[in-house]
């Protein structure tokens, strides 16, 4: 396929918008959240991008099929505050976070509306990867098996330090937990389809796995003894350290080089991977990206929910 970056279809977005008006045939939706406004939640289309794509005729691309429709959908798992996370203040469920705005922001820039599909962590992965969704923003990291299953965008929200992935203990068992051999034959936690997932595996086999849904089923898990460890992100870890005074980080950490938080989108669909890398170019360039990281924790601090 050949590639066209995002420069070219932001010229036809009028164009298409007009044909789509004059057909009357949108996205017709209960509820929509206009890209670029506070909420981001958006109910489901009885026509959907992906479904658009499905029917399109002469080769036509997702991107094309988006732009046609004037949606795009979106994946995420909102319980990773303050990345994704549920506001509930108005009565009414939206969704708010970084990779939301993130979201948003990718929709506003191709000139379309967002419709976010909420969904269990290791869910989001399957439906890009069936092509029900556009893409999904939920905190995924690189990984061989994300590669070989969907389109992987270039990083964001990428960090310097190189020891970013360790294992949150009871910090009663710092000693005897501080080293892989410590951990051979104890039971640590990781999300299903995660990075965390796959470091455990290579770097610590001799250890038992507990897949859990969410870190917040884990971190109750490990306050309760019923897991000796989960496995997160330091920063994550050392937020959830704050809250919780009897866990603390062991000396263990995941060798691991940070390349960035990733998005995903179905494989194959370049032009639509090349718009979004575009887009994703500009928010690291402009820094806003830690802006919306920052708005996320105030939102979540001012409605009771633990940041990670």
């Amino acid at each position: 396929m050949k590639k066209t970056g995002l420069k070219k279809y932001t010229a036809v977005i009028g164009a298409a918008m007009l044909m789509l008006s004059l057909a009357a045939c949108g996205a017709s939706k209960d509820e929509t959240t206009a890209a670029g406004t506070a909420a981001a939640d958006t109910t489901a289309a009885d026509t959907t991008a992906a479904e658009t794509a499905e029917e399109a005729e002469g080769g036509s691309s997702r991107l094309d099929a988006i732009l046609e429709a004037g949606v795009i959908t979106m994946a995420t798992s909102p319980d990773f505050a303050p990345y994704e996370f549920e506001d509930i203040s108005s009565g009414e469920t939206t969704y708010a976070g970084a990779d939301v705005e993130l979201g948003k922001y990718i929709a506003e820039k191709l000139g379309v509306e967002l419709q976010i599909e909420a969904m269990d962590f290791n869910a989001c992965q399957g439906a890009v990867s069936m092509g029900s969704v556009d893409m999904s923003i939920s905190g995924f990291a690189y990984t061989e098996e994300r590669a070989e299953n969907c389109g992987i965008s270039d990083g964001y929200n990428i960090t310097s330090d190189e020891e970013e992935q360790g294992i949150l203990i009871l910090k009663s068992r710092a000693d005897e937990l501080s080293s892989a051999e410590g951990f051979a034959g104890k039971t640590v936690a990781v999300q299903n389809a995660s990075l965390q997932q796959q470091l455990r595996n290579e770097q610590l086999p001799e250890a038992k796995e507990e897949v859990i849904t969410s870190l917040n089923d884990g971190i109750m898990m490990l306050i309760t003894e019923k897991i000796d460890g989960m496995a997160c992100a330091v920063d994550v870890a050392e937020q959830y350290c704050t809250n919780y005074p009897d866990l603390a980080l062991s000396d263990f950490y995941f060798e691991y080089e940070s390349q960035g938080t990733r998005i995903l989108v179905p494989k194959g669909e370049d032009e639509l991977l090349e718009a979004i890398n575009e887009i994703i170019a500009e928010v690291n360039e402009l820094g806003i990206y830690q802006e919306w990281v920052d708005e996320g924790i105030e939102l979540a601090t001012s409605l009771g929910i633990e940041t990670n």
